[in-house]
């Protein structure tokens, strides 16, 4: 859903849309933390029922929080452990409807109900996972997933 501005009820229109706007946002900039932050705060732009959104990116074997929109954050993420260590260990996305029936999920704001977490690989090594949470339940969909995934390819050329 992308209430929040005037865009169409076409999902994957919109979510080809938003990489476009992510490359042309990014392009010229070579700053790796820049190009995260900006990323996370045109996704926080776009979407509607989601109360965090950023991204966990890899250091010394472990992923630590790195640029985001929302309220203060778990700093340090085992991989393996939780919805984004799980993601970054099995290198898959991973829709969460119900965050309290995931074994193992790591409560960083109580307020969260769902979640959805993309690895991002770049040539063959993890770089991070892109995190967004929803205080609604089942509130992402594979469509999220594909236009997601979609979304963090183009992030991919500007890291």
């Amino acid at each position: 859903m992308f209430t929040k501005t005037s865009y169409s009820e076409d999902l994957s229109a919109n979510y080809t849309m938003m990489s476009k706007q992510l490359d042309a946002l990014l392009t010229g900039e070579t700053n790796a933390i820049a190009n995260f932050s900006n990323a996370s705060a045109l996704l926080n732009q776009f979407f509607d029922q989601i109360n965090w959104v950023g991204f966990y990116l890899m250091e010394d074997g472990e992923l630590v929080l790195g640029p985001f929109q929302g309220l203060p954050a778990c700093v340090r993420i085992p991989v393996g452990k939780g919805v984004c260590g799980t993601a970054a260990k099995n290198l898959e996305t991973i829709i969460v409807p119900d965050v309290h029936a995931f074994p193992g999920h790591i409560a960083c704001d109580a307020a969260s109900q769902s979640e959805i977490v993309v690895p991002i690989v770049k040539d063959g090594v993890l770089v991070g996972v892109l995190d967004i949470d929803s205080p609604i339940k089942e509130r992402f969909s594979e469509q999220d997933a594909t236009g997601l995934e979609q979304f963090v390819q183009v992030l991919i050329k500007h890291i």
